[in-house]
Parts: C-alpha cells; structure tokens; sequence
C-alpha cells in the first residue's frame, strides 16, 4: 500500500485511441508486419498465473491459427478445480492490500497498461490477435489496441465520476458515501472475438479495488497470454488478477461453489451464463453475499429499412456490418428487412459488393475475411447454408462455399428468406450469413413489430431512412428490441466512452461495458455519517411540559 496522499486529484482527460491506417509504406505496416512474422514462428507454452507465479499443469491442448489449423502457435496449460481454488486463494490473500491502495495508484497502474499497449505492446497485441483470432490488422487494430486502450483510459474517469458522487450534509455534521470493492473475488469470463474484451473483464473490476480469478476462451489464449504479461509489466501486484486456462464447465464449477465468489464478469453465449446464473441461484444460501452477476450474451442483430432509405448507405452498412471479422461479432448484423421498392437494386449492389470481398490469411493485409474461430463454428455455419440449400422458402443470392482444407474459411453468405419466421432470421448463427426479409413497402410499421417479436435477443440493430419521422417511429417501436440502436448506421462498432454497449433480453444485463453503469456494479457503496458535536441527553424539546 501506499502512503496517504493529500490532495484531490484529477486524472488525465480521457480520449479515443487513434486507429492506425497501416497503409502500405507506412512504419506501422512494416513494424506489425514484423512482429506477426516473429509470433508465427514461436511456439509458445501458456501456463496459468496464479498469485503472480506461473503454473504448468501438464494437461495442455494445442493453439493453432484459424487460417492454418496445421500451425500450432501454442501449448496452453489448463486448470482444474485444484488450480481454480489455489486462484481464489491467491485473489483473497491479495485482496486486504489490494483494496486499500489508494485509487490515484490504482489508476495509475492501468493508465501504465494503456501508454505500454499505445506504444511498444501494440504490435504484440495486434499480432497475437491476427494470428490467434485470424483478425484482420483494422480489426485488430480497433480492438486489441484501440478499444483496450479506450477501456483502460475512459474506466479511470468513470470511477473518478463515481467517487465524486456524495450525498448532502446537513448542519453539525459530514455524510460521505465509500465506495468499497466488493467482499469476495470476482470470476471474469472472457470470449474468443476480442482481445478488449478479456482485458476489461478482468481489469474493471480490479481498478475498483476488487481481486480477480481470470478465465479466457481457449481461443483467445494467446492475446490472454500478452495481456496478463502487459498486467504485469505495468506493476500490478501479484494475486489481483489470477489467470486460469482450460475447460469451461470444471472451471465453472469451482469458480461459483466457492462461499467468497462475490460476482461474475461474463460475455459469452446466452446458455452459459443462464448456467452459470443458475448454479449461482442454487447455491444462494452458501455465499458470504449475493453476487452480482453481469453479462453480454448472444444476439441476433438486425438492419431494417424504411423505403426511404439509400440503397448505397445500406449496402455498406450490411457488407460491413455482417461481414467484418467473419460476422464473428455479438453485434454483427445477422438479419435485415428490407422494403420491396428497395430490394431490387440493393440485392444487385449486395451480389457485386459481395463478390469483391478478399478471404483468406489475415497477416496478407489485403484480405477483407480471416477464418472462422473452429471447426464446431464452422459446423454450425454449413448447417445453415445447407438449411438454405435445401428450403423451399430461401435461396442463397450470393457466397455458400466453405474451404476446410487447412483453414477453416466460409465465405461471406448472403440468404433471402420469403418465411419471415425463418429459422435463419430467428436463430444466432455467429457467422458471415446474413438473412433478409423482403417486406411490402407500405408495411414499415408491421415490420417493426415483425422485427420486435421474431428474435429472443435484443442487443444490437440498425435502422435506415431518409425521412426523420421513420427513424423516430422505429426507435419507438424497437425501444426494448436493442440497447444500442443505431440510426443510418451499420449496427456494429460501438466505441469506448461514445456507445457504451449491452443489451437486454436474452442478450444479457444491460451493464454498458464503457461506462460507469458498468464500474458501479463492482463497488458495494458505504455511508458514512461524522456528528462533530454528538447531543449529550436524549430528551428532545418537545418532552418539556407546556408553560
């Protein structure tokens, strides 16, 4: 811990990492491209990091590129129960030093992380995730440095925001309002699409004074990797943020049947974490306080067009929207609606646009696609294009191929539906395939209503028009379908400190991961009340008898 400071301080303005073009010629270009070439010709062994000391369990599994599954980039070493109870240990022992540093030095620590990863780490991070993820560099880019960096920047602010919330104080006395970390440890649960993610799981609690048991996606074990080592390159004390690899169930299992877990920091699909929501449910009466539980789940994310709507802002919009990192996004966009008036010329732009979309190994900087994450993505996505193959309601207007050579590539699909209950429009696919409806162009309205109804999910979408009055009619009526909505807009790409970004129904909790929303749920607030001069008699005056 550090000594008492004297001062109320401001920290440093937060703003927006700039993306970085990476044109051909530029250092940038030629310093990543170097640094991916270095990641690809290691092969690294992954241990666990528990109490800052590296465990090797000896039960690993293998990390190989998506785009080359015959290259293995790491040996990752997994966790059992043991390990996961040593990680909480070590999160416990941590936690008495690590919630009384003073938050100016805890801020300080993550400022560190952001300038170490805007700098130096950059191209480890974006080269780890290019070849671990099969990310292309801008969408390397954009996540594994720029959203990190903006997490780590704006989260400092926004705890600064929520310390400063402090009640009034009436005369004689001082109320205040502590804001403690919560009593226990915090189990992070981080996905496979985005580096930035895992990041913020795990640091946003420990910037507000919590301690941390880590697990990350296997796929995503390699940026994990460089991420907890930039932890600990910037000096974050041994214990706060306790790295576990491995399966997801026994990890689980451990994590939420221990009596100190204090709560869950989870992005995920929408089955895991009602599991884990449950198994917590069922073990109410064992824990030390009632967790908070805190998730990003699945989405089925969608375009809707009014006949008003530009066909070339649309057409973008869907290419990008579904298509960037392999629609491998909880945002991307997986459906569209689309007015008969419209649809001609846009399925005509869509097929061109479409068919000029490079695939294949993302450290070739000219390609727009990387692979899939895995085979079992890669199942479930040939399921459904075979399901379009085969209907009598849908056909594939444009892409359906799949390359499983070596790579696992699948083409960026493109599927009309006359079912507007489709399976395809209802079901989250999580791949390049996305699915339009062609509605009658004087049914806007009912369509809106279509678009409410047919998904359980209700996290991201997109609406086009021209017409003000339509884009207000259908934020209306989509009010509960998306907790981010976006106005002539793709439905993806939400950016730290301007979109804070969730959704509710069957898309999770609606913290707004980049927002204070976020940070408040990993603080159990105190009230304080000082009386400078305590009455001395417990008679009030109106016991004194009249005259």
């Amino acid at each position: 811990m550090s000594a008492t400071s004297n001062g109320i301080f401001k920290v440093p303005p937060a703003f927006n990492e700039p993306i970085g073009g990476y044109a051909p010629g530029s250092p940038e270009r030629a310093s990543l491209k170097a640094r991916v070439a270095e990641l690809v010709g290691q092969r690294v062994d992954i241990p666990c990091v528990i109490g800052g000391k590296e465990v090797r369990t000896g039960t690993t599994t293998e990390v190989t590129m998506p785009h080359a599954r015959s290259h293995v980039l790491a040996d990752v070493h997994h966790a059992g129960a043991l390990e996961v109870r040593q990680a909480i240990e070590a999160a416990t022992a941590a936690a008495h030093d690590w919630s009384r540093t003073p938050w100016e030095d805890r801020a300080a620590i993550f400022l560190r992380v952001a300038e170490l990863l805007a700098g130096s780490w950059r191209d480890t991070l974006n080269g780890a995730t290019i070849v671990g993820q099969s990310k292309t560099v801008h969408q390397a880019e954009i996540d594994a440095a720029c959203e990190s960096i903006d997490f780590l920047r704006f989260n400092v602010e926004y705890m600064t925001r929520i310390y400063a919330e402090q009640p009034a104080s009436g005369n004689g006395v001082w109320n205040r309002i502590d804001y403690r970390p919560l009593e226990g440890f915090v189990f992070a649960v981080s996905p496979f699409n985005f580096t930035a993610i895992g990041l913020n799981l795990s640091s946003a609690p420990a910037l507000m004074g919590n301690t941390v048991v880590w697990k990350p996606a296997g796929a995503a074990s390699l940026g994990a990797y460089y991420t907890e080592q930039l932890f600990r390159a910037a000096g974050l004390p041994d214990g706060v943020i306790n790295v576990v690899h491995g399966h997801g169930p026994p990890i689980g299992e451990a994590a939420v049947s221990s009596p100190d877990l204090a709560g869950i920091h989870f992005t995920g699909s929408t089955t895991t974490f009602r599991h884990l929501w449950r198994e917590v449910g069922n073990r109410i009466d064992t824990y030390r306080t009632y967790p908070r539980l805190v998730g990003e789940t699945g989405g089925k994310d969608f375009i809707v067009a009014h006949p008003s709507a530009d066909v070339a802002a649309l057409a973008a919009a869907a290419v990008r929207g579904a298509f960037e990192y392999q629609g491998q996004k909880c945002s991307a966009a997986s459906r569209m609606y689309i007015p008969s008036n419209l649809w001609p010329e846009l399925r005509e732009r869509l097929v061109a646009e479409t068919e000029t979309i490079t695939m294949g190994d993302p450290s070739d900087f000219t390609n727009f696609m990387g692979a899939v994450i895995d085979e079992r993505a890669l199942a479930k996505h040939r399921a459904a294009i075979e399901l379009a193959r085969s209907s009598g309601d849908a056909e594939i207007v444009v892409g359906g191929g799949i390359d499983d050579s070596d790579g696992l590539f699948v083409e960026p699909t493109i599927v009309e539906t006359t079912d507007p209950d489709f399976e395809l429009l209802r079901e989250e696919i999580f791949g390049p395939i996305l699915t339009a409806y062609v509605y009658p162009e004087n049914g806007y309205e009912e369509t809106l209503k279509l678009v409410d109804r047919t998904s359980p999910y209700g996290l991201t979408g997109a609406i086009f028009a021209t017409e003000q009055a339509a884009l207000s009619v259908g934020a209306d009526v989509l009010s509960n379908a998306a907790g981010n909505i976006y106005l002539n807009d793709k439905p993806s790409g939400a950016v730290v400190g301007q979109q804070p970004f969730g959704g509710s129904r069957a898309s999770g909790t609606n913290d707004k991961a980049g927002s204070m929303w976020n940070l408040v749920r990993w603080v159990s607030p105190r009230t304080i009340k000082l009386t400078f001069v305590p009455p001395a008699d417990y008679r009030y005056p109106f016991l004194e008898p009249d005259g």
